[in-house]
């Protein structure tokens, strides 16, 4: 399949609002002139968004306020997105996540994490290949995962979980795929500033997150690119190989100590209840 082209064409990037879906509409409008659909939970900065990019990049933006943890918001959602204009791609990004014990984690905290991250993706992404594949259109989908997908990460066990779902998923949902001029990639980054990420209980894990304008950049090559699983950063990818090497289980011990750490410094300041 030959590259995809973003110029004039309508683009879906949920979790707009902030962190890389905010930085992967910029680099959009402005660096592949693509129009694009934003959807995220905050009307507010939605709109100052969509205000920036009409004025700064020239491009066309329509706003769809919706909370992908709210079953009719994601219908209303599907809607606004194949109705009105013709949709070339999607950048399905919108996620949550708990950082602590998983013991301290809602029921109620979880059914919304899980909503949010794993049942509106496959809804989402169920849809726009039906209308993709039934229109004969060409077009791209990226389901933005995590390395914490890959190799999970104990203290945010219900965030890996979910991730790891979503590659297994997507993975699988590709090669269902009929249509030829239809790609479905994977994202796989790994830590990124962004808000998520702007806790005192990341400051010991600042060192391993990657600016969220370099996130972007690699999420919108491997989209235009149609990569199938893409990880992001030289050092992550050759980490990802390496790992692969190692015995998981210290893998994932050595990343409990460090993650246990960062949260012990901040329970001691009192800060986490």
């Amino acid at each position: 399949m030959r590259a995809l082209d973003f110029n004039n064409k309508w683009v879906l990037v949920t979790g707009a609002s902030s962190g890389l879906g905010y930085e992967m509409a910029q680099q959009l409008a402005h660096q592949h002139h693509a129009n694009l659909i934003i959807a995220a939970r905050r009307a507010d900065k939605l709109h100052q968004l969509k205000a920036d990019l009409e004025h700064d990049a020239n491009v066309q933006v329509k706003v769809i306020v919706a909370d992908l943890s709210v079953p009719e918001d994601v219908e209303r959602l599907i809607s606004g997105c194949l109705n009105g204009q013709e949709l070339y791609a999607a950048v399905l990004n919108a996620g949550i996540t708990h950082f602590g014990p998983h013991a301290e984690l809602s029921q109620h905290a979880f059914e919304l994490l899980v909503q949010t991250n794993v049942i509106s993706v496959v809804r989402l992404t169920g849809e726009l290949v039906k209308h993709f594949e039934q229109t004969r259109s060409e077009g791209g989908i990226m389901i933005v995962s995590s390395m914490a997908g890959i190799f999970p990460v104990p203290y945010q066990a219900a965030y890996s979980g979910t991730k790891s779902f979503l590659i297994g998923f997507a993975n699988a949902l590709a090669h269902e795929i009929q249509s030829r001029v239809l790609s479905l990639t994977i994202f796989a980054p790994g830590g990124i500033v962004t808000e998520m990420t702007a806790t005192e209980q990341f400051n010991d894990l600042q060192s391993w997150l990657m600016p969220v304008r370099q996130a972007a950049k690699e999420g919108i090559y491997a989209l235009k690119t149609r990569k199938f699983n893409y990880v992001p950063g030289a050092i992550n990818r050759v980490g990802n190989v390496f790992m692969k090497l190692l015995p998981k289980k210290m893998i994932i011990s050595i990343l409990a100590k460090t993650y246990q750490r960062s949260l012990s410094k901040v329970n001691k300041k009192g800060k986490i209840q």
